[in-house]
């Protein structure tokens, strides 16, 4: 192995980028949510398990930015699938009908995706490989 992939293999940052890029394509062709990225999916996910949820809760919970958390709320309420409700100081989110139809379909997805690359590579590689990904990640939060 020349230099310069032992430097690419070695480097945590660009393997993850590689494979965020990679997933992300595998899921977008997957999920087919009438033009919504998997994020707002996930979002929508999020509040389903959660309903009522805070808005600065379902930002630590996704790990986003407030004001990613907010256009992605406007764009989900605006197709109806989200209602923010305010509270004093915190706004309070939930699905609507459609949202919770939404939710539906991707949960079914997400088994479809789930089997797609467990095809490609393997059941059991990619059950650890999310379980160390998951770990690695609230690690690096706790520390940053």
């Amino acid at each position: 192995m020349n230099e310069e992939n032992q430097l690419l293999t070695r480097c945590l940052y660009f393997t993850a980028s590689r494979f965020a890029r990679n997933i992300t394509k595998l899921a977008e062709e997957t999920f087919d949510a009438d033009d919504l990225a998997p994020s707002y999916l996930y979002l929508i996910m999020t509040v389903q398990f959660h309903p009522n949820i805070t808005q600065k809760e379902l930002c630590r919970k996704l790990s986003i930015a407030p004001s990613t958390s907010t256009r992605f709320i406007d764009k989900l309420e605006k197709r109806k699938l989200v209602t923010r409700t305010p509270g004093g100081k915190e706004t309070f989110i939930a699905l609507t009908d459609e949202g919770e139809k939404v939710y539906q379909h991707f949960r079914q997805s997400l088994e479809v995706l789930f089997e797609r690359y467990s095809e490609l590579l393997g059941r059991e590689f990619s059950r650890d490989l999310s379980k160390m990904l998951h770990e690695a990640s609230n690690k690096l939060e706790q520390n940053h």
